[in-house]
Protein backbone atom coordinates (compact mmCIF):
# COMPACT_ATOMS: atom_id res chain seq x y z
CA UNK A 1 0.00 0.00 0.00
CA UNK A 2 1.27 3.51 -0.82
CA UNK A 3 2.92 5.48 1.99
CA UNK A 4 0.22 8.10 1.47
CA UNK A 5 -2.48 5.90 2.95
CA UNK A 6 -0.44 4.94 6.02
CA UNK A 7 -0.05 8.48 7.36
CA UNK A 8 -1.07 9.32 10.90
CA UNK A 9 -4.49 10.87 11.38
CA UNK A 10 -6.30 8.91 8.69
CA UNK A 11 -9.16 6.68 9.73
CA UNK A 12 -9.60 3.21 8.28
CA UNK A 13 -12.49 4.54 6.16
CA UNK A 14 -10.38 7.42 4.85
CA UNK A 15 -7.53 5.09 3.93
CA UNK A 16 -9.94 2.82 2.08
CA UNK A 17 -11.59 5.77 0.31
CA UNK A 18 -8.23 7.17 -0.82
CA UNK A 19 -7.04 3.77 -2.01
CA UNK A 20 -10.23 3.39 -4.04
CA UNK A 21 -9.88 6.95 -5.38
CA UNK A 22 -6.32 6.25 -6.49
CA UNK A 23 -7.44 3.11 -8.29
CA UNK A 24 -10.16 5.02 -10.16
CA UNK A 25 -7.72 7.76 -11.16
CA UNK A 26 -5.14 5.22 -12.31
CA UNK A 27 -7.75 3.50 -14.46
CA UNK A 28 -8.77 6.85 -15.95
CA UNK A 29 -5.27 8.24 -16.62
CA UNK A 30 -3.29 5.04 -17.12
CA UNK A 31 -2.36 5.96 -20.70
CA UNK A 32 -1.19 9.45 -19.73
CA UNK A 33 0.49 9.41 -16.29
CA UNK A 34 2.32 6.97 -14.09
CA UNK A 35 1.16 5.83 -10.67
CA UNK A 36 3.61 8.14 -8.87
CA UNK A 37 2.22 11.27 -10.54
CA UNK A 38 -1.40 10.25 -9.97
CA UNK A 39 -0.86 9.46 -6.29
CA UNK A 40 1.15 12.67 -5.77
CA UNK A 41 -1.70 14.74 -7.16
CA UNK A 42 -4.23 12.91 -4.98
CA UNK A 43 -1.95 13.31 -1.95
CA UNK A 44 -1.39 17.05 -2.39
CA UNK A 45 -5.06 17.64 -3.19
CA UNK A 46 -6.03 15.84 0.02
CA UNK A 47 -3.62 17.98 2.04
CA UNK A 48 -4.99 21.21 0.60
CA UNK A 49 -8.50 20.37 1.76
CA UNK A 50 -7.44 18.69 5.01
CA UNK A 51 -5.89 21.95 6.21
CA UNK A 52 -9.10 23.78 5.45
CA UNK A 53 -12.10 21.49 5.84
CA UNK A 54 -14.17 20.80 8.94
CA UNK A 55 -15.90 17.74 7.45
CA UNK A 56 -13.27 14.98 7.46
CA UNK A 57 -15.52 12.33 5.89
CA UNK A 58 -15.79 14.29 2.65
CA UNK A 59 -12.04 14.86 2.28
CA UNK A 60 -11.24 11.78 0.13
CA UNK A 61 -14.07 12.64 -2.27
CA UNK A 62 -13.01 16.29 -2.54
CA UNK A 63 -9.40 15.23 -3.03
CA UNK A 64 -10.34 12.80 -5.79
CA UNK A 65 -12.47 15.34 -7.63
CA UNK A 66 -9.81 18.04 -7.42
CA UNK A 67 -6.99 15.64 -8.34
CA UNK A 68 -8.99 14.55 -11.41
CA UNK A 69 -9.36 18.18 -12.52
CA UNK A 70 -5.66 18.84 -11.95
CA UNK A 71 -4.66 15.73 -13.92
CA UNK A 72 -6.91 16.76 -16.80
CA UNK A 73 -5.24 20.19 -16.68
CA UNK A 74 -1.74 18.72 -16.68
CA UNK A 75 -2.69 16.47 -19.59
CA UNK A 76 -3.86 19.54 -21.49
CA UNK A 77 -0.61 21.39 -20.71
CA UNK A 78 1.38 18.40 -21.96
CA UNK A 79 -0.53 18.28 -25.24
CA UNK A 80 -3.09 15.57 -24.50
CA UNK A 81 -6.18 17.80 -24.56
CA UNK A 82 -9.15 17.59 -26.91
CA UNK A 83 -8.87 21.18 -28.12
CA UNK A 84 -12.03 22.46 -26.44
CA UNK A 85 -11.72 25.99 -24.99
CA UNK A 86 -11.13 26.11 -21.23
CA UNK A 87 -12.14 29.13 -19.15
CA UNK A 88 -11.03 29.52 -15.54
CA UNK A 89 -13.13 31.73 -13.25
CA UNK A 90 -11.32 33.05 -10.17
CA UNK A 91 -12.55 35.03 -7.18
CA UNK A 92 -11.62 35.27 -3.51
CA UNK A 93 -13.65 32.54 -1.82
CA UNK A 94 -14.81 30.48 -4.85
CA UNK A 95 -18.20 30.43 -3.16
CA UNK A 96 -20.30 32.88 -5.16
CA UNK A 97 -19.32 34.80 -8.30
CA UNK A 98 -16.91 32.29 -9.81
CA UNK A 99 -19.24 29.38 -9.03
CA UNK A 100 -22.20 31.12 -10.68
CA UNK A 101 -20.07 31.97 -13.71
CA UNK A 102 -18.88 28.38 -14.02
CA UNK A 103 -22.46 27.17 -13.64
CA UNK A 104 -23.73 29.40 -16.45
CA UNK A 105 -20.76 28.56 -18.68
CA UNK A 106 -21.16 24.80 -18.29
CA UNK A 107 -24.94 25.00 -18.72
CA UNK A 108 -24.75 27.13 -21.85
CA UNK A 109 -21.66 25.60 -23.48
CA UNK A 110 -22.55 21.97 -22.84
CA UNK A 111 -19.94 19.68 -24.35
CA UNK A 112 -18.48 22.43 -26.53
CA UNK A 113 -16.18 23.98 -23.90
CA UNK A 114 -14.99 23.50 -20.33
CA UNK A 115 -15.12 25.77 -17.27
CA UNK A 116 -13.19 25.56 -14.00
CA UNK A 117 -13.18 27.83 -10.96
CA UNK A 118 -11.03 28.58 -7.92
CA UNK A 119 -10.41 30.98 -5.07
CA UNK A 120 -7.43 32.73 -3.48
CA UNK A 121 -8.84 32.07 0.00
CA UNK A 122 -11.34 29.32 -0.77
CA UNK A 123 -14.30 28.97 1.57
CA UNK A 124 -15.68 25.85 3.22
CA UNK A 125 -19.00 25.87 1.35
CA UNK A 126 -20.88 27.46 -1.54
CA UNK A 127 -22.89 30.59 -0.75
CA UNK A 128 -26.49 29.35 -0.19
CA UNK A 129 -27.92 32.51 -1.80
CA UNK A 130 -25.85 31.84 -4.92
CA UNK A 131 -27.12 28.25 -5.01
CA UNK A 132 -30.72 29.42 -4.61
CA UNK A 133 -30.47 32.16 -7.23
CA UNK A 134 -28.96 29.77 -9.78
CA UNK A 135 -31.66 27.20 -9.02
CA UNK A 136 -34.19 29.83 -10.11
CA UNK A 137 -32.57 29.55 -13.56
CA UNK A 138 -32.67 25.77 -13.47
CA UNK A 139 -28.93 25.41 -12.82
CA UNK A 140 -27.81 23.29 -9.87
CA UNK A 141 -24.46 24.31 -8.37
CA UNK A 142 -25.18 22.75 -4.96
CA UNK A 143 -22.84 19.83 -5.64
CA UNK A 144 -19.87 22.09 -6.39
CA UNK A 145 -17.30 22.93 -3.74
CA UNK A 146 -14.87 25.81 -3.13
CA UNK A 147 -11.35 24.97 -4.19
CA UNK A 148 -7.97 26.64 -4.74
CA UNK A 149 -6.19 26.93 -8.05
CA UNK A 150 -2.91 25.30 -8.98
CA UNK A 151 -0.25 26.08 -11.54
CA UNK A 152 -1.31 23.42 -14.02
CA UNK A 153 -4.95 24.55 -13.86
CA UNK A 154 -4.03 28.16 -14.70
CA UNK A 155 -1.60 27.09 -17.41
CA UNK A 156 -4.22 24.85 -19.05
CA UNK A 157 -6.84 27.60 -19.31
CA UNK A 158 -7.29 29.55 -22.52
CA UNK A 159 -8.95 32.44 -20.70
CA UNK A 160 -8.67 33.42 -17.03
CA UNK A 161 -11.53 35.55 -15.70
CA UNK A 162 -10.78 37.28 -12.39
CA UNK A 163 -13.43 38.68 -10.07
CA UNK A 164 -12.08 40.69 -7.17
CA UNK A 165 -9.05 38.61 -6.17
CA UNK A 166 -6.68 41.46 -7.09
CA UNK A 167 -2.96 40.81 -6.67
CA UNK A 168 -3.70 37.32 -5.32
CA UNK A 169 -4.80 36.20 -8.78
CA UNK A 170 -2.06 34.30 -10.63
CA UNK A 171 -0.47 35.97 -13.64
CA UNK A 172 1.28 33.98 -16.35
CA UNK A 173 2.89 35.67 -19.37
CA UNK A 174 1.00 35.12 -22.59
CA UNK A 175 -2.20 34.10 -20.84
CA UNK A 176 -5.39 35.95 -21.72
CA UNK A 177 -7.01 37.66 -18.72
CA UNK A 178 -10.37 39.34 -18.25
CA UNK A 179 -11.24 41.23 -15.07
CA UNK A 180 -14.94 41.36 -14.26
CA UNK A 181 -15.90 43.97 -11.68
CA UNK A 182 -18.87 42.47 -9.85
CA UNK A 183 -20.37 42.94 -6.41
CA UNK A 184 -19.46 40.22 -3.92
CA UNK A 185 -22.59 38.19 -3.03
CA UNK A 186 -21.13 37.20 0.35
CA UNK A 187 -23.59 38.03 3.13
CA UNK A 188 -26.37 38.98 0.71
CA UNK A 189 -29.80 37.40 0.41
CA UNK A 190 -31.21 35.91 -2.78
CA UNK A 191 -32.97 39.14 -3.76
CA UNK A 192 -29.67 41.04 -3.73
CA UNK A 193 -27.79 38.25 -5.47
CA UNK A 194 -30.15 38.13 -8.46
CA UNK A 195 -28.75 41.29 -10.15
CA UNK A 196 -25.22 39.91 -9.75
CA UNK A 197 -26.34 36.59 -11.20
CA UNK A 198 -27.99 38.28 -14.18
CA UNK A 199 -24.89 40.35 -14.92
CA UNK A 200 -22.72 37.24 -14.74
CA UNK A 201 -25.02 35.49 -17.20
CA UNK A 202 -24.79 38.43 -19.59
CA UNK A 203 -21.00 38.40 -19.46
CA UNK A 204 -20.76 34.62 -19.84
CA UNK A 205 -22.99 34.71 -22.91
CA UNK A 206 -20.82 37.47 -24.40
CA UNK A 207 -17.67 35.47 -23.68
CA UNK A 208 -19.10 32.35 -25.30
CA UNK A 209 -20.01 34.38 -28.37
CA UNK A 210 -16.50 35.82 -28.48
CA UNK A 211 -14.98 32.34 -28.23
CA UNK A 212 -17.25 31.09 -30.99
CA UNK A 213 -18.91 28.56 -28.69
CA UNK A 214 -22.63 28.09 -29.42
CA UNK A 215 -24.85 28.57 -26.35
CA UNK A 216 -27.49 25.96 -25.62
Amino acid sequence: MSQMYQRDGLTVDQRLALTTAARRLRDEFTDVFGTETIERFLHTSYDQFAAHSTIANFLPLLAERFARQRLHALARVEGHGDGKPIVLFLCVHNAGRSQMAMGFFQHLAGENALAWSGGSEFATQINPAAVASMAERGIDISKEFPKPWTEEIVRAADVVVTMGCGDACPVYPGKRYLDWELDDPAGKGVEDVRPIRDEIERRVRALLDELGVPAN
